[in-house]
């Protein structure tokens, strides 16, 4: 007949639990316990190493409510929350039947375009000649019906109910994304069962401390033994995170092809971050929904020859009356081109190489594309002889640096750039993304900046999504992670993110043919 096994109370109830339930996972079993799963690990390696228990891992899909759900749950979805402003509001264009809800229910405009959108689509209101005109009711009714079903999938998931029917509906509106979950899965031994069944499995407390008053007593506890030939675990060496070693990486690259590296604010005048590029005051992008605005009385400094001379450009080029105390309000830098201006004005009409890299902000909707915080490889290539094909050669000589390998491009428009191209490289799961916007600096913006006599070719690359592509991951929202375990499955340069780092990549120095 078998021995009696003695385990310590925690232990007991774990085995206890597996025996009368059969196999649980982590999460489930932890509670029975009473413990939190990070700490039961250790009695779960020791019951493995006893061979009273088996640990199986694997990866489950679950879906994750976007922070879009979470606001629509809260709040409505974008239908349910249009659809009180439509008896106002219907008979207008679209235009101004949006303005219309906007200004009736005080929802974002974005919000009210999506919500119309459903409502076109459920021809619970209908287009007749650009006006908005009221649908069929029953149809209003089944939509209501409709969203008010997917709130309550959506209340399910977040109280982790059930897995929601609507699933795919859910998908579909970007409400719910679809993540891999690492679970441990705990099952008796056929040993166990057994021991159990016949009463072997007897609990006792835990001694790791034997004093010589104890002697008599020790019977009734399980005595902690130490093995001091078990060589320790080596703890991981530290690393940088991957997105700022990729960062440092490519301020590498461009440092190699004789660029000098600048600095500017974050908080900026409007002046730099648009005026000195020929932005006209009433551009779409200097509104509140592309632009953060300071909340404050304090105005920026700027030379008053400088500001005469933007204010004459601006109102010869775009006809309208520049107002250089708008120039002056202060705002969130949304993108480092401003950096780029900046230096060109400093140093005027030389010869030379410049880039910045450093973040921007934009009030931009989370998702797995877009961040209201982003980074920017900005800079710009002044000189006499600078033209647009230098452009496209720098860009397709930073993609090689990089390591990526397909790269097209076609006509853009930027209001400071003409020409300007967008380049974009192929995501291995996203497909074709921007990442290469520039363009030859208007002679406008060199005007104002006082260096006429030169070009400048500029760019303003998303190094977000390059650095995506060149991590391979689809999710903006991962470069900035601090989970090891999925920080263990970036693969950079070929090579898992944590192993020792070879060269994966060709930095390259570049001679330009000029």
């Amino acid at each position: 007949m078998s021995s009696p096994v003695l385990l310590p109370p925690r232990q007991y109830r774990i085995v206890k639990a597996l025996v009368e339930k059969g196999p649980l996972e982590l999460d489930v079993l932890a509670p029975l316990v009473g413990s939190r799963p990070e700490d039961i690990m250790r009695d779960i390696a020791e019951l493995e190493g006893r061979k009273l228990i088996k640990v199986i891992k694997r990866v489950v899909k679950i879906p994750v409510m976007t922070s879009e759900a979470q606001k629509y749950l809260e709040l409505g979805m974008p239908e349910e929350q249009v659809y009180p402003a439509i008896e106002k509001c219907a008979g207008k264009p679209v235009d101004e039947f949006i303005r219309c809800v906007v200004e009736d229910t005080g929802i974002p405009e974005e919000t009210a375009r999506i919500g119309l959108q459903h409502h076109l689509r459920a021809k619970c209101v209908e287009v007749v000649n650009g006006f908005i005109s009221k649908g069929n009711r029953e149809n209003c009714a089944r939509l209501l019906e409709e969203a008010s079903r997917i709130r309550r999938d959506l209340a399910a998931l977040r109280d982790k109910a059930a897995a929601p029917e609507s699933l795919d509906t859910l998908r579909r509106r970007r409400l719910v994304e679809v993540r891999d979950k690492a679970v441990i899965v705990l099952e008796p031994e056929p040993q166990l069962r057994e021991l159990y069944e016949n009463g072997l499995i007897l609990e006792k407390e835990v001694l790791t401390v034997v004093k010589p008053s104890l002697a008599p007593m020790l019977d009734r506890y399980v005595v902690k033994e130490f093995d001091l030939s078990i060589e320790p675990p080596t703890p991981g060496r530290a690393r940088k995170h991957p997105f700022m070693e990729f960062i440092d990486d490519l301020r590498d690259v461009l440092v190699a092809m004789g660029f000098e590296e600048v600095k500017g604010p974050h908080v900026e005048a409007e002046f730099w971050n648009f005026d000195a590029l020929f932005q006209a005051q009433d551009h779409p992008a200097r509104e509140i929904h592309d632009t953060f605005f300071l909340k404050t009385s304090m105005k920026a400094r700027v030379d008053p020859v400088l500001l005469e001379r933007a204010g004459r450009i601006h109102e010869a080029g775009w006809r309208y009356k520049w107002s250089p105390e708008r120039a002056l309000r202060l705002v969130l830098r949304s993108q480092t081109t401003a950096v780029s201006a900046r230096t060109i004005y400093e140093r005027g009409e030389g010869e030379y190489r410049v880039f910045t890299i450093d973040r921007n902000f934009r009030p931009e909707n989370l998702d797995a594309k877009h961040s209201m915080e982003f980074h920017q490889l900005d800079g710009v290539i002044v000189g006499k002889e600078v033209n647009f094909k230098h452009l496209l050669y720098f860009f397709k000589e930073l993609s090689a640096a990089l390591g990526v390998k397909e790269v097209w491009f076609k006509p853009g428009y930027f209001p400071f750039t003409e020409p300007s191209v967008e380049g974009y490289i192929k995501h291995p799961q996203l497909g074709w993304i921007e990442v290469f916007p520039g363009g030859v600096f208007r002679p406008e913006v060199m005007e104002i900046l006082g260096a006429p006599g030169v070009r400048a070719i500029a760019w303003g690359i998303g190094v977000d999504r390059l650095a995506m592509t060149v991590l391979g991951l689809d999710d903006i929202r991962l470069l900035f992670t601090r989970d090891l375990d999925r920080l263990e499955n970036i693969r950079y340069g070929g090579i898992p993110f944590f192993k020792e780092k070879t060269s994966g990549r060709n930095i390259r120095v570049v001679e330009y043919p000029y």
